[in-house]
């Protein structure tokens, strides 16, 4: 039996601990936000926070994340930083599919959690390990810019940074 620290709960699953995180929390824990990709660690659809770092869920085993903390999409988008990025997506249309965005917005978030004014080429770096396979690159950079601007006009108390 594991125990992971899974979106703010305590959860206990009971499978191989070299099960891939990923379907750990598809199939024991009904997560269906985080995405399977490419199941190789190189799409970044499976994208989730790994006490407070993105990690790639479908190559890092059940094992490695014993008494930590997991965040996927759905539980970041709820504090003021993610909601934040999450309306600004929205408000730009940056995504097509939509197929890979959970994962870019987990990435996302977790970099506007350690530095609320990214410049260029942090946020390109942060990106530059998901692939959007529809080519909405410019649109996801343009809510960015937007996320960036809305973030740094609240003041800091109400923002949940790590």
């Amino acid at each position: 039996m594991t125990k992971i620290h899974f979106n703010g709960e305590w959860k206990t699953v009971e499978v191989i601990e070299q099960t891939p995180l990923l379907y750990v929390l598809r199939q024991q824990l009904d997560c269906q936000s985080v995405r399977f990709g490419c199941g190789s660690g190189h799409c970044g659809s499976c994208t989730v926070g790994l006490n407070g770092m993105a990690v790639q869920s479908c190559d890092t085993p059940l094992g490695a994340v014993e008494n930590q903390s997991v965040e996927t999409v759905d539980y970041l988008i709820s504090g003021k930083i993610g909601s934040e990025v999450y309306q600004s997506f929205i408000d730009v249309q940056a995504a097509q599919c939509g197929y890979c965005i959970n994962g870019i917005l987990v990435s996302l978030v977790l970099m506007f959690r350690q530095n609320l004014a990214p410049d260029r080429d942090k946020i390109l770096s942060v990106l530059d390990r998901h692939l959007c396979r529809c080519g909405t690159h410019t649109r996801i950079l343009r809510a960015v810019d937007l996320a960036k601007k809305r973030l740094a006009a609240l003041a800091p108390q109400d923002l949940d940074c790590a």
